[in-house]
């Protein structure tokens, strides 16, 4: 994914924008066909829930409209904050509203792959300035004054002879009438109030106070609750179901059956109706259900592993190829091999799966969720239901993590279908167990690698085979097996290491249970074999890791900078403690780029983490404190994947139900995280969300050698015994 280029074309930009009636709106719309994206204001003071992006009403109020919904990756502060930097107000004096995805706002309102900032970056500079412009010619017109004697501050046009000033509710029905700027003149960064700074994040009062609203927390009058019974062997089909028992239940209202709808993918499910929550659950507890497995009671993780192994020895489909790998390697002075691990994770989001839902007739529907795609949603419900995309009326709540996990509308196809079935307003929470057991998860994905390094310790040759199933195959129809899935060979590619002779491959592997995109995607589990695999190359070509990298790294590139950003911080090169020692690596895929220099130490059979040191290469910040607390939180996701179980199945069942067999890290087990943002200031804009994931865990397991000499291969490993 590339970040969008300042530069817009005059007549798109007139498409897309535009201006009318007694309160003034701007919206630049991206992705949709046509255009201009306009709404009229009614009456000041009234809400407008399909107006793009700045609403200025007469009373003086102003409403920025929020695309991209908030997970906990600061969109509630970066999105508003890029329109509200070229309009000169700050956030204090604007209402921040969040879109739902109406058409009128297009296909740029999902969160997922860092893209946020760096997709809209100068888009919506670009909105904010042409509103400026239009401001300030709209005070130049009434004082009758040249507009180059105007300028905006705080949400006024200030004339500068005079210091006569106006307030932008004073002028919205004089600029409504104003011609569009083809080409607002950005400002200069070093003018920048918000962008670039540390500041607060207007969402976190709101979730500090309880005024925040997730999903969770939505009611309406006369809502019920269900909480739908699906098979633990996923994908099972339903035969019969005995409710008698569950109808005798105090609160019980009814059970309904529906569709689990996951990609390609339809499975039958049974929902307990009841007045409240616990009606619902308890019931659902007292339904007896018998199914049809079809098979799928005999995948295991153990059979499904080893087949994996046994694949790594196919040819596979080759992707990338540079050079002449298997003549090199064949006459490399040294060879190394090795097979690198990961396993199934679920994405285990703090809120869980939930969703209301009102039919109203006809053919009129009503949602509330947390969600990462809003217009996606509004689309696929929809399409299911075969009614028009203007008839499903979305409200996007405030979500407590994704992660990916709310990239697909699992949750909410099946609670439409309930409402329509009951003729009431429905409510459905998914437990724990249900998050857990039932996907999607992160594929297990294996990686085969093989290096030649010459005789004066330089890599000369290198192959990196992924085995794995496909993400891509779950979701798409037309998914082709015989091709490369490009999802799956995710960053490898993107590496700036300069070894001459380089072949990537894929062997495809079907796995029948729902898989999806997991934070940073396949980039968590390619990044710890490639960075793992450098090492033992460095290893066996005799050299400093630190070192073999720099010498082999493209000069100039964000890799080079990253690591010697990272040597410079880390003190790398300078005596440790005995018993310490340093891993690092570095990750530049698709979201962005980072490296990590972790220490850890020896502790009895184990090792303790000491230290950890972060740098990523950002391009252009918004909020540097937001960056930092991504890639903190990165680190803690990915140090929970390295060290804590993941998903296992046996006889066609998780084994891993909540928590307590799925743990997350906890406070004690994570040191402090030192992040350094590189930050140039130019046009090249790049993610924060996703890139603090990816190197952790080879950075980790490379320290973990440093200091033992045990090389992991396989995630997750016991930290407390490394053997």
């Amino acid at each position: 994914m590339q970040q969008m280029h300042p530069s817009l074309k005059r007549r798109r930009f007139l498409q897309l924008a535009g201006i009318t009636g007694t309160g003034f709106f701007l919206g630049l719309n991206t992705g949709c066909k046509s255009g201009p994206e306009i709404a009229a204001v009614s009456a000041p003071g009234k809400l407008f829930e399909i107006t793009p992006y700045i609403n200025i009403e007469t009373s003086g109020v102003i409403t920025i409209f929020n695309t991209k919904p908030e997970v906990g990756q600061g969109t509630w502060q970066s999105v508003p904050g890029l329109i509200a930097e070229e309009l000169e107000v700050s956030l204090d004096q604007v209402v921040i509203k969040q879109t739902g995805g109406q058409s009128q706002f297009g296909n740029a309102q999902s969160v997922g792959g860092s893209s946020s900032v760096r997709g809209e970056f100068f888009t919506l500079r670009k909105v904010g300035a042409a509103a400026r412009e239009m401001l300030i010619g709209a005070a130049a017109q009434q004082w009758q004054v040249p507009v180059e004697e105007c300028y905006a501050e705080n949400a006024f046009v200030i004339h500068k002879p005079s210091g006569k000033k106006l307030g932008y509710g004073a002028l919205a029905e004089t600029a409504a009438k104003m011609k569009v700027p083809a080409e607002p003149k950005l400002k200069d960064p070093k003018d920048f109030r918000i962008i670039g700074k540390s500041g607060g994040r207007p969402d976190i009062p709101l979730k500090s106070s309880g005024q925040a609203k997730f999903g969770l927390d939505v009611s309406v009058p006369g809502m019920v609750y269900a909480s739908i019974e699906r098979s633990p062997v996923i994908g099972s089909k339903l035969i019969k179901f005995d409710d008698a028992d569950t109808r005798k239940m105090k609160g019980v209202l009814d059970v309904v059956t529906c569709k689990r709808i996951v990609g390609i993918f339809r499975h039958d499910s049974v929902a307990v109706i009841g007045e409240n929550y616990w009606a619902a659950l308890q019931g659902r507890k007292k339904l007896k259900t018998e199914w049809n497995h079809e098979g799928r009671d005999k995948l295991n993780s153990s059979d499904y592993a080893a087949g994996l192994r046994k694949l790594a020895a196919k040819k596979g489909l080759t992707d990338i190829t540079h050079g002449s790998f298997e003549k090199e390697y064949a006459g490399a002075a040294k060879k190394l091999e090795a097979l690198y691990e990961t396993p199934l994770v679920s994405h285990s989001p703090i809120e869980p799966m939930n969703c209301v839902v009102r039919w109203n007739a006809p053919d009129q529907v009503e949602i509330w969720t947390s969600t990462q795609i809003p217009g996606d949603l509004v689309k696929e419900v929809a399409k299911e239901q075969s009614i028009p995309e203007a008839n499903v009326h979305l409200h996007t709540m405030f979500n407590g993590g994704g992660f990916g996990r709310r990239l697909i509308n699992d949750y909410v196809t099946d609670v439409v279908e309930l409402s329509k079935k009951t003729g009431k307003p429905v409510k459905a929470i998914w437990t724990r167990e249900d998050d857990t057991r039932l996907g999607p998860f992160r594929p297990m994905t294996f990686s085969a690698l093989k290096g030649g390094i010459s005789a004066d310790g330089r890599p000369v040759a290198l192959e990196h085979k992924v085995i794995s199933p496909s993400i891509d195959a779950g979701l798409y129809p037309n998914f082709d097996p015989k091709k490369v899935d490009k999802t799956m060979m995710e960053g490898i590619a993107d590496q700036k290491y300069e070894i001459p002779n380089l072949q990537t491959s894929f062997v495809y592997s079907p796995l029948d249970i729902p898989l999806l995109y997991w934070r940073a995607v396949t980039s968590t589990t390619l990044a710890f074999s490639h960075e793992c695999f450098i090492d033992e190359m460095a290893v066996a070509a005799g050299k400093d890791p630190m070192a073999f990298r720099l010498d082999n790294i493209k000069k100039g590139s964000s890799a080079e900078k990253i690591l010697n950003k990272l040597k410079e911080v880390s003190n790398w090169g300078q005596p440790l403690p005995e018993g310490h020692g340093l891993g690092v690596a570095q990750f530049e895929f698709f979201a962005g780029h980072c490296g990590y220099v972790v220490e850890v130490s020896k502790k009895g059979t184990g090792v303790q983490l000491e230290k950890i040191i972060a740098v990523i290469d950002m391009g252009t910040v918004v909020n540097p404190d937001t960056v930092k607390a991504q890639v903190e939180g990165a680190a803690v996701m990915a140090l929970t994947a390295a060290i804590k179980n993941g998903i296992t199945f046996e006889n066609g069942q998780t084994v891993q139900t909540n928590f307590h067999n799925n743990p997350l890290v906890r406070i004690n087990e994570m040191p402090a995280v030192d992040v350094h943002i590189l930050a140039d200031g130019g046009e090249i804009i790049k993610g924060a969300g996703e890139p603090g994931l990816p190197p952790f865990a080879p950075a980790l397991c490379n320290a973990v050698f440093a200091a033992t000499g045990k090389r992991i291969r396989k995630l997750p490993f016991d930290i407390n015994n490394v053997g």
